[in-house]
């Protein structure tokens, strides 16, 4: 019996899970801050909302991972699932690691430096962007760099079933 198919659902299924799990952990970590410094001073809400969603890119990218492994397995398409070998379908499981740790990673850290970037913005609120928001810019690098890795792996690195 072929596992393909159970591999490739839990590859898509981790880049989700795992890149959602750490925006939701960077933008709660960046909203605590931002709520603290909204309730002495709640015309800044603009440069805090920035600074608070930038970490739930991750998780729309480990979506975007998953969504691209259910097209390209026909998900969505009336003939249904096509059979896998277990050899492609731990190939599609490794190509969906890279945003699922990337994004797991780096969205916890970019909520830090976010939470850090608000802080600073309540003292010197001319700096929210180009201090608060470039630094986090920096660490979002590399969640997409995992995506582009995930992406180029689907894209061009399996020979998906037709």
């Amino acid at each position: 019996m072929d596992y393909g198919l159970t591999l490739a659902l839990i590859g898509a299924g981790l880049a989700a899970l795992l890149a959602g799990i750490g925006s939701a952990i960077g933008i709660s970590t960046a909203g605590k801050s931002a709520t603290g410094v909204l309730s002495e001073k709640p015309e800044r809400y603009g440069q805090m909302f920035i600074m608070v969603v930038l970490p739930g890119t991750q998780g729309f990218y480990g979506f975007l991972a998953a969504f691209l492994v259910m097209l390209n397995l026909n998900f969505f398409a009336e003939e249904g699932v096509p059979e896998l070998s277990t050899t492609l379908g731990l190939q599609v499981l490794i190509a969906c690691l890279p945003i699922a740790f990337a994004g797991l990673v780096s969205a916890i850290f970019q909520g830090r430096v976010c939470s850090g970037g608000i802080l600073m913005a309540a003292k010197r609120p001319e700096m929210a962007f180009k201090a608060g928001v470039v630094y986090a810019v920096m660490v979002e690098v590399y969640a997409v760099l995992g995506l582009l890795v995930t992406m180029f792996m689907l894209m061009f690195g399996i020979d998906w079933p037709t």
